[in-house]
């Protein structure tokens, strides 16, 4: 089978399951996704409720395993991290598109909320460990992040890692290199992932193009684990 044809099955299998189970935990990125388009256009948004949020759906996708730092911790510990991603100045990367990813300008903002998001962790993490941390902010972290709350990167998880890997459609490691080749990809395959893209949506919430390559390179490693 051809890297589109699995990847569009792999998707459509992502989110069938996620409808079967009206409480499933993939239903876990589209409550927090939806309460932060929704908390974009609110004048007064409540950080303590959108951070719970993230918090939760953090939790259904691995992030407070035994051996993350964030288990040392409640949730109100993300609120500083919330408050930055409602920034108008990052209203550009909600929902992103992915041939917008290819703006300099929009980059350099994806970026800037990354190392921000780094900065805010590490003296957390750090404390935590009673030690100076040697490794940056895993990377998978702050991805998961940036998908539930804009959608603007596929999270690079051990699956996600394991799935592109498969057709070597990109690196494993993120980097603007990597979603760069992503965005290659959907560019190439427009039509067909647009037409698969266009059946995924719950209520008024449309799934953005880099969930739809999320989830689908996310199942297609799943299914090989």
């Amino acid at each position: 089978m051809d890297a589109i044809d699995e990847l569009i099955d792999a998707a459509q299998i992502f989110y069938a399951d996620a409808r079967r189970d009206e409480n499933g935990r993939s239903r876990s990125w589209e409550h927090c996704y939806r309460v932060f388009r929704d908390a974009r256009t609110d004048p007064s948004p409540d950080c303590d409720y959108l951070s719970l949020h993230l918090a939760f759906y953090l939790a259904s996708w691995g992030m407070y395993r035994g051996s993350s730092f964030l288990l040392q911790k409640d949730y109100k510990v993300l609120t500083p991290i919330v408050e930055k991603i409602l920034k108008p100045e990052y209203d550009c990367l909600f929902g992103l598109a992915c041939t917008d990813f290819r703006n300099d300008d929009i980059r350099a903002q994806l970026k800037k909320l990354y190392d921000d998001i780094a900065e805010h962790f590490d003296p957390i993490r750090e404390k935590v460990a009673g030690r100076k941390a040697t490794t940056p902010v895993s990377p998978v972290l702050i991805t998961k992040i940036l998908m539930g709350t804009l959608g603007c990167v596929p999270a690079y998880d051990r699956f996600f890692q394991d799935g592109v890997a498969t057709y070597k459609v990109t690196t494993q490691e993120y980097s603007t290199n990597s979603v760069l080749k992503l965005v290659d990809f959907y560019e190439e395959h427009n039509d067909r992932l647009e037409e698969a893209r266009r059946a995924m949506r719950v209520g008024d919430l449309i799934y953005p193009q880099m969930k739809l390559l999320d989830m689908g390179f996310w199942q297609i490693g799943f299914e090989k684990s």
